[in-house]
């Protein structure tokens, strides 16, 4: 199985305010894109256990055109909070590098 790593060509995490992070998975291709994208390893249930979040709170936003898939969830903490660790959650990203998509 494929992981994240060698499926997207470019994959990237920030701050959507001080209370969410946002991932985009950019696609290598309208291939991977079209077989990858709705994989059960990037479901919502996937993500939550990933990062430690509730599964109904994960937003997940296919941009086809662009062969993206953007996931967005709540911060454990709040952006600058005494338990933030990536003020920018610029190095959220790199716990789906590894990811075995199926």
């Amino acid at each position: 199985m494929p992981k994240v790593r060698e499926v997207c060509h470019h994959v990237r995490s920030k701050v959507a305010g001080p209370f969410w992070v946002t991932i985009d998975l950019m696609f290598d291709g309208q291939e991977n894109y079209d077989r990858y994208a709705q994989s059960p390893s990037l479901s919502a249930e996937s993500i939550a256990a990933i990062y430690g979040v509730e599964a109904d709170t994960i937003s997940l936003y296919p941009v086809p055109q662009m062969k993206v898939l953007k996931i967005s969830y709540p911060r454990r903490s709040p952006q600058g909070g005494i338990e933030e660790r990536d003020l920018h959650s610029g190095q959220q990203y790199a716990y789906l590098l590894d990811v075995e998509l199926t």
